[in-house]
């Protein structure tokens, strides 16, 4: 078991109701097309597939997909969405579950390897898609910029969501490099909110390119999105490439 904080039954069975907008068509569009150009012909590993968002809709497209989750609820509900015939679902950590064969594309989305807690765990993470990558298959990780320069002088909080129903924000322990993402959700018409949070380690590009090299696999590309916009100081996220030798 890794750090990783464990989806319980009642977040799982909201998750996609809370991820429409994720889930449109103008948000998955560009990332199902950046995911199958890598794939190729080959078949693609998710890493922390959950209730496949992603994982399900890609295999639709024609790629072969098989997936580790850490949260037997969450694959739960993907599995009301197709068979395990086709989509095979593994339940583990991401950072050490092997399943058999090679794949040319292995993949990690919406800043979850943000889940492990610690700086191991992640290269371990990284090693462990190494490990499953056939020679030039890539390793391809969805993730924020931390957002540091907006923290006002001696403040620790940055607001990401101020909406009708929803108030986000993240607190920092820059030490550690730990964030704690807080929400508030109008869980009702009475005005009765409900509060979760999680922690999450962040990390920089430059220290996520370091991991990469300790596993075997170099930079090939880093882009501000799926669309393939070009990655500045400004961005906000990273989509970022490693490819492992040929």
């Amino acid at each position: 078991m890794t750090s990783s904080e464990l989806w319980t039954r009642a977040t799982a069975e909201r998750y996609d109701a809370e991820e429409t907008e994720t889930s449109s068509a103008a948000v998955l569009g560009p990332t199902l097309a950046f995911l199958a150009e890598l794939a190729g012909d080959g078949r693609a590993l998710e890493f922390a597939i959950g209730t496949g968002r992603v994982g399900v809709p890609l295999r639709e497209r024609g790629v072969p997909v098989v997936g580790i989750e850490l949260s037997e609820h969450m694959a739960a509900v993907l599995r009301r969405k197709t068979d395990e015939a086709t989509l095979p679902v593994v339940i583990g950590d991401m950072a050490t579950t092997v399943v058999p064969g090679e794949f040319t594309l292995v993949y990690l989305v919406y800043n979850t390897i943000t889940n492990l807690l610690t700086q191991d765990e992640q290269v371990e993470c990284f090693r462990n898609a190494a490990r499953h990558l056939a020679p030039g298959g890539r390793f391809v990780i969805e993730l924020g910029v931390p957002p540091l320069r907006l923290l006002p002088p001696g403040q620790v909080a940055v607001p990401f969501d101020v909406s009708e129903r929803h108030l986000g924000f993240d607190t920092f322990d820059l030490v550690e490099q730990i964030l704690v993402s807080h929400h508030f959700t109008r869980a009702g018409d009475d005005g009765h909110y409900r509060r979760d949070n999680s922690r999450h380690r962040y990390a920089w590009p430059a220290e996520l390119d370091l991991m990469a090299r300790i596993a075997g696999l170099a930079c090939e590309r880093r882009v501000a999105d799926w669309d393939g916009s070009p990655f500045t100081q400004d961005s906000t996220k990273h989509i970022s490439v490693w490819r492992k030798p040929s």
